[in-house]
């Protein structure tokens, strides 16, 4: 490099950039000394620069000791190749380029690193804080309640529209080397041009488009990430998403709560036993109603049996469409609480319900105790803990009906054991999906420690 001419490289970067107004391309020069700067100034903290670079450059007397400084920087890195090089330039990175060196600093201006609350997995007890929209905040989360060695951060830059960033966070003493080599191996050969959070990557990551259970997990509890490490398995986070995704899973660790941790072995077992009833409630209750009504009403005594016909008095089809009816509105109810704003969505849903349920039973269109069964499997239905979980089974409840309304109780333990061998045959990156843990989360920390 030669008197004020940048170097070869920043006016190929200038017009691989163009024609974008946020490219700075600068000289700094003093005394017969050049430095040469390029960046993206929307990306860049300014201030973090003038104070690290620019300043530093007239401060010093000679070229050699500014160049010393800047490759003792803690946030230098070798300059990549030009593909590379674009990336970096884009999410944040200044090139500098001293005499013939070039140096690449990290200088990323970030203003989404505030610490989320916990909203999807929220608890009485345990921590409320979950992790944060900027990666390297995510991982400073994890690193602050994980202080082993042996835990390992791996980056890694997707071949999306985004070339967003991707890190693989696992321990390496606990972690199964086939799982991690296979979940590299399915980022690596992504089809999908974008993807943004962790949602979108967990679709891309289950074994088919068109499975009905999850076989990874996101969370967004910095204390579920820890408790998952020390049993091995590996954390995907995504710059931009407060979510980290967990893999591999079974079918058991969406039915637990971090909460289970915080009570006492008998509050647990309790809390653990009305989840797995809510489970089968949510589950079988609106198919075990039509299975009892219209085919086997003698399995119920008498007085319920005529307790249950009488209260479908006036109803004018069978206890099939009621179920159906009911339970597509409930889901509508479900998704609008969701949708709405939140100053309105409690107060709207609630008096929907009550509305519907009223005019329901007052115009004959359903019968009393549908309605209570319909607030039973709602009710239980928000019992599970994980709601990818939860979304599940309510599919599987409308399967279960269908094969209920066919084939009466008979339909009934068919599409239950279905959906049973379905779990049994499994496999979640090579682990069987329906394995039982049996060692409890206490067990596995002492086991570790020894």
């Amino acid at each position: 490099m030669t008197g004020k001419q940048a170097p070869p490289l920043f006016n190929e970067l200038s017009k691989q950039f163009k024609p974008s107004n946020d490219i700075i391309q600068t000289p700094l020069h003093m005394d017969g000394n050049y430095a040469f700067l390029f960046y993206v100034k929307s990306v860049v903290d300014g201030d973090k620069l003038q104070q690290t670079v620019i300043r530093p450059f007239f401060e010093m007397a000679s070229a050699e000791g500014f160049t010393s400084y800047i490759q003792s920087l803690p946030i230098q890195s070798e300059v990549p190749d030009k593909t590379n090089l674009l990336i970096k330039l884009s999410s944040g990175s200044v090139l500098i380029a001293i005499d013939d060196q070039q140096f690449l600093l990290d200088f990323r201006l970030v203003k989404n690193n505030e610490v989320q609350d916990t909203t999807m997995e929220p608890t009485i007890q345990g921590p409320q804080k979950g992790l944060s929209e900027d990666i390297e905040t995510t991982i400073n989360l994890i690193r602050q309640r994980y202080h082993r060695s042996t835990l390992k951060v791996e980056n890694i830059v997707t071949d999306d529209q985004s070339n967003i960033s991707v890190a693989l966070l696992y321990d390496s003493d606990q972690v199964d080397p086939e799982v991690l080599k296979e979940i590299k191996k399915k980022l690596d050969n992504l089809s999908t041009p974008l993807f943004q959070s962790g949602g979108e990557l967990q679709q891309h990551l289950n074994k088919s488009k068109w499975t009905l259970f999850p076989t990874t997990m996101v969370t967004e509890r910095p204390d579920r990430i820890v408790y998952n490490l020390v049993a091995g398995k590996v954390i995907i986070a995504i710059d931009g998403s407060p979510n980290v995704i967990v893999a591999p899973i079974i079918f058991f660790d969406f039915m637990s709560s971090m909460e289970d941790n915080y009570h006492v072995s008998v509050v647990t077992g309790f809390t653990i036993f009305l989840r797995y009833t809510g489970l089968l409630t949510c589950t079988v209750l609106p198919s075990l109603y039509v299975a009892m009504t219209s085919y086997n009403p003698n399995i119920l005594r008498i007085e319920l049996a005529l307790t249950v016909a009488g209260s479908r008095i006036g109803v004018p089809y069978p206890s099939f469409i009621e179920v159906i009816f009911m339970l597509f509105f409930m889901e509508l109810l479900t998704e609008a609480s969701m949708r709405l704003p939140k100053a309105v969505s409690g107060t709207a849903t609630t008096v929907g319900g009550l509305i519907l349920g009223t005019a329901a039973t007052e115009a004959a269109l359903t019968s009393t105790i549908m309605i209570i069964i319909i607030s039973a499997v709602a009710i239980s239905t928000f019992v599970i803990p994980m709601n990818e979980m939860s979304i599940t089974m309510r599919i599987v409840r409308f399967l279960l009906l269908i094969y209920t309304a066919l084939f009466g109780m008979v339909g009934l333990l068919i599409g239950f054991m279905g959906i049973i061998l379905l779990l049994v045959n499994k496999e979640s990156l090579g682990v069987p999906y329906f394995r039982i843990p049996w060692a409890s989360k206490n067990d596995e920390l002492r086991v570790d420690n020894k």
